[in-house]
């Protein structure tokens, strides 16, 4: 069962960073600094928005997915 949760484990990894690289826009490094153009309070729609939900999702499921691994594997 351990096999499985590791493939799952790099599977879900590697969805978590596609949708993580697909939601960085073009900020550059002004955003790193509080640039013009990054709004803290911004509404997230359409695409934006889901890409948002899905990295949570992702995110849990890869939290979830590592701890059953370390119980499994003891």
């Amino acid at each position: 069962m351990g096999v499985y949760l590791n493939i799952v484990q790099i599977i879900v990894s590697i969805a978590l960073i596609a949708v993580i690289l697909l939601q960085v826009k073009s900020g550059g490094l002004g955003g790193v600094f509080g640039g013009a153009e990054t709004a803290v309070y911004k509404k997230r729609r359409g695409v934006e928005r889901t890409l948002f939900n899905v990295t949570i999702g992702l995110s849990v499921t890869f939290f979830l997915i590592t701890l059953l691994n370390v119980i499994v594997t003891g």
